[in-house]
């Protein structure tokens, strides 16, 4: 009897102390206040985007329409925006908003995040958070030589990497937009509690790797919620003019609270009001608020709306087709 006391006693303390290694594991937090490196003149921006273009074209893993894309006046513009797609997803995801952009006068770089767009559909299942990073870094360099004033637009992952510029990258950022931001899972997947084990147990590969429902990689996602966890706390100033984030209530994959919470501290600590958009659920969008075809001109509005945000129109008319 006391060698099975002992044995449950054993087996408890090593529950409980396994648990707690989850929650006090240390995150990597490490967000050194910089630029975007050495800076590229508008010849040598192109240049830097036609050889990741070449690559793309060149790689028979990559799929032709999931190739990265330069929308270019052919000269340095007073505006340049980077977009950068969703997880799964690669820069296709912004043919119609790259148009938009580009009409306006932007010039306009959507590079192919790792590991996406290739024909094998579970390639991005392996993606790490550091080659993430470094890819907007790189990606922030690119376009901050196409244009006098540069600024990001991210879906979901990619807005995760957006909001990640725009604070560590001081003076470069200068218009932000966040649409369906994935700081946290919604509630409804995975409890406030659960996030942090997680992305040790996923994140750091302790554990198998798991594929939800949507074909989303655990491993994956958590890579991108361990760069989330990682965004300066507090927010930082750093030159940003506009801030706006895009949300709808039918979106079962992010944390509805997160995405305008985080989006609002990197606000305020810009002294930079917040336009918080929310689609009307009677459009019917979900998680991919970009997926707006099949709403013939109220996709197309709500495209122009999200151009509206990014520059930082006015709020009552960035209200104009929300409730």
């Amino acid at each position: 009897m006391p060698e099975i006391i002992a044995l449950v006693v054993g087996f408890l303390a090593l529950l409980v102390a396994s648990v707690a290694g989850l929650y006090l594991w240390p995150l990597d937090r490490r967000h050194p206040l910089g630029t975007s490196g050495r800076h590229l003149d508008f010849a040598d921006a192109v240049r830097a985007a036609q050889t990741v273009m070449a690559a793309d074209a060149g790689d028979p893993q990559v799929r032709p329409e999931s190739r990265s894309r330069l929308l270019s006046h052919g000269r340095r513009t007073g505006r340049a925006v980077l977009l950068l797609h969703g997880y799964t997803l690669a820069p296709e995801q912004y043919d119609e908003l790259a148009r938009d952009f580009h009409d306006r006068g932007y010039n306009v770089w959507i590079p192919r995040a790792p590991r996406h767009g290739t024909v094998d559909r579970r390639a991005h299942h392996r993606v790490r958070a550091a080659e993430l990073t470094a890819y907007a870094d790189e990606a922030l360099r690119v376009a901050a030589g196409l244009g006098d004033e540069v600024g990001v637009v991210g879906i979901s992952g990619g807005a995760v990497l957006a909001a990640r510029l725009a604070q560590v990258h001081a003076g470069v950022v200068r218009h932000l937009l966040l649409l369906s931001p994935f700081f946290g899972p919604n509630p409804r997947q995975a409890p406030a509690f659960a996030v942090r084990p997680l992305i040790v147990l996923y994140g750091r590969r302790l554990l198998p790797d798991r594929v939800t429902s949507r074909g989303y990689s655990l491993a994956a996602v958590t890579q991108y919620l361990t760069i989330a966890r990682g965004l300066p706390r507090p927010a930082r100033p750093t030159g940003l003019r506009s801030a706006a984030v895009a949300i709808s209530p039918l979106d079962a994959v992010v944390d509805p609270i997160a995405a305008v919470t985080v989006a609002r501290r990197i606000a305020d600590a810009n002294d930079v009001p917040l336009r918080v958009h929310t689609l009307p659920e009677a459009l019917g969008v979900g998680h991919n608020t970009l997926d707006l075809a099949a709403l013939g001109a109220r996709g197309d509005e709500l495209r122009r709306r999200y151009v509206a945000l990014y520059e930082g129109e006015p709020a009552q008319a960035a209200a104009a087709t929300g409730p």
